[in-house]
């Protein structure tokens, strides 16, 4: 069996291919490198570089490798961004999955698996259950709840079987830390390592439940040999919330830092409280107890130490430069 593995140089992607190498699949690693890293690929992987939005590309991948399954993790998932670079974002999220999706129905694909995101949730939602409706509040989410609407028309007139998890707030090795707009625990990090005071939007009450990537990219790489899967939707992550202020410490004594330095800045318009109900994921898969937050800091500190610091990396598209943070600007 042959899998397509979209973003596999970034963090959740190249964790999947990993798993998927693991179960003896070949793969082959689509990325771009826009947000991703060539070392983040599995050596066992067959590396193509290109971006999900080169159909003619694409194509010709499907064409020449003959996938049956495609996994599509390729995204650009800054939701507060995304406000900003509304055109990048339906273009990168939105237009580049359609052009798997057609490809998919095209070459019969046996399983589609998309990863969207709590984004397609919005506020006011909590816990989060996949039988809400969505109500996505910026365009990120609705890039993702567009997609899930897209997979379920196609199945319908196609017959494409897929299978749609919602990750959220995932932390781990190989993650960006340089990426300054998006992943919180990553930009603690990369600030504690340079020596600065951790940036809290507002007065840091707002809640989050974090997910350890093993706890996600396992699930996510073995859903396709579960046919009772096919057609649902999966909330995926951790259980328990916590306010981004009670994370500035924990990541600061992930790394040896007993008392961090805090600035407090302006609150974003962001949804407050965003976590999930994982009982249905729990129905279908049999999953081991998550790992706790503070054994994944543990563990992602460690790596990070040996990585060490990333230089940020900023956005140079920005699209509608009104109303961002002052430190985006």
């Amino acid at each position: 069996m042959k899998a397509l593995v979209t973003g596999a140089a970034g963090f959740i992607g190249s964790h999947v291919a990993r798993q998927l190498l693991k179960q003896n699949l070949e793969v082959v690693a689509l990325d771009d490198l826009s947000g991703g890293f060539l070392e983040n690929v599995p050596g066992a992987a067959k590396w193509v570089q290109g971006s999900v939005t080169d159909y003619d590309h694409l194509q010709s991948l499907f064409e020449i490798e003959k996938f049956d399954y495609v996994f599509h993790l390729a995204a650009y998932a800054a939701e507060g961004l995304s406000h900003f670079i509304r055109r990048f974002n339906y273009i990168t999220n939105l237009l580049g999955s359609v052009n798997l999706i057609n490809l998919s129905v095209l070459y019969g694909i046996k399983c589609f698996v998309f990863t969207s995101s709590i984004a397609v949730y919005g506020s006011g939602q909590v816990p989060m259950t996949e039988g809400l409706v969505p109500q996505p509040e910026d365009p990120y989410g609705i890039s993702k709840a567009a997609i899930e609407a897209d997979l379920k028309a196609a199945q319908h007139q196609f017959g494409l079987n897929h299978i749609i998890f919602r990750p959220h707030n995932v932390y781990g090795e190989h993650q960006n830390i340089g990426d300054k707009y998006r992943n919180v625990i990553g930009i603690f990090m990369n600030q504690i390592l340079a020596g600065q005071p951790l940036t809290v939007y507002g007065d840091g009450n707002q809640t989050r439940a974090f997910s350890y990537i093993q706890d996600v990219a396992p699930v996510i790489a073995q859903s396709v040999f579960n046919q009772d899967a096919y057609g649902e939707i999966f909330n995926i992550g951790g259980d328990q919330p916590c306010t981004v202020q009670e994370l500035a410490y924990l990541v600061s004594r992930a790394l040896g830092v007993i008392e961090p330095r805090i600035t407090y800045l302006a609150p974003r318009k962001e949804v407050l409280h965003a976590y999930a109900s994982h009982e249905k994921v729990r129905r279908f898969f049999n999953l081991p107890s998550p790992v706790p937050l503070e054994a994944g800091l543990l563990l992602m500190a460690d790596w990070v130490k040996r990585v060490g610091q990333r230089p940020l990396k900023r956005f140079t598209g920005i699209e509608v430069p009104v109303g961002m943070p002052e430190n985006w600007s």
